[in-house]
């Protein structure tokens, strides 16, 4: 059961003379809001409407609250996990995750790091590797088409001459990541970060990207001419 607690303060009306009416403002303790079901000792308030929409509204902030803790991003500082030591953990890639794809959420981390998938044109196609740890793999020249890689974390691996055609790879740490060659079209590359990332030859048409997160990438200087036309950058 969620919980939500804050101070509400109270209008009360008093009288000191039929016709005069003074408004008296009383703090009461902090109301406690249930997002969940009700017991028989939880309908104090909900009697009235204001107080009901109020309660709508609490916990809507509070499950916004939850979603967004609960994803699992690697920020810059933060400690990469220990290699896992799953005596098959490359080939997962070649089954991915199913659980919240978009937010990148999972119910057992996909490590695919150092793992060599160079070439490979069937494995990995239309997978979902959400959320997977993949810095310094090679995919060189593998079929990556429709795959799901929300929130991977990708730093200093290798995807040349890769393709990407209509993937989702929003919110995709790049960091160094090898991309020369690789082609991007049609695919979601929102939010997603390419700091000293090789982008020479890289194929951008049709990439569905923010205007925020283009400027961003327009800044890297190894895309190429082609690249940069194709993106829009000024």
């Amino acid at each position: 059961m969620a919980t939500l607690s804050f101070p509400i303060s109270h209008n009360v009306l008093s009288s000191r003379h039929s016709r005069h009416y003074s408004r008296v403002r009383e703090l009461h303790p902090p109301i406690r809001i249930n997002c969940s079901a009700l017991r028989d000792g939880d309908r104090f308030e909900e009697s009235s409407d204001t107080f009901k929409e109020m309660r709508n509204v609490a916990c809507g902030i509070l499950a916004a609250w939850a979603v967004t803790t609960a994803s699992p991003v690697i920020a810059a500082n933060q400690r990469l996990p220990p290699l896992s030591t799953e005596p098959n953990r490359c080939e997962r890639a070649f089954v991915g995750n199913t659980i919240g794809q978009a937010n990148g959420v999972y119910d057992k981390p996909i490590d695919l790091r150092f793992c060599d998938y160079t070439n490979d044109k069937s494995n990995l196609k239309g997978k979902s590797l959400a959320a997977a740890l993949m810095s310094d793999a090679k995919f060189d020249g593998a079929d990556m088409s429709e795959v799901v890689m929300s929130k991977a974390y990708a730093v200093g691996a290798s995807f040349k001459g890769v393709d990407f055609s209509n993937a989702v790879l929003d919110r995709v740490n790049f960091g160094k990541a090898n991309l020369q060659g690789a082609s991007f079209r049609n695919a979601v590359l929102s939010g997603s970060t390419f700091n000293e990332a090789q982008l020479e030859d890289a194929v951008f048409e049709d990439t569905i990207i923010g205007y925020i997160d283009l400027q961003k990438l327009c800044t890297n200087t190894t895309i190429g001419a082609e690249g940069r036309a194709e993106l829009g950058c000024r």
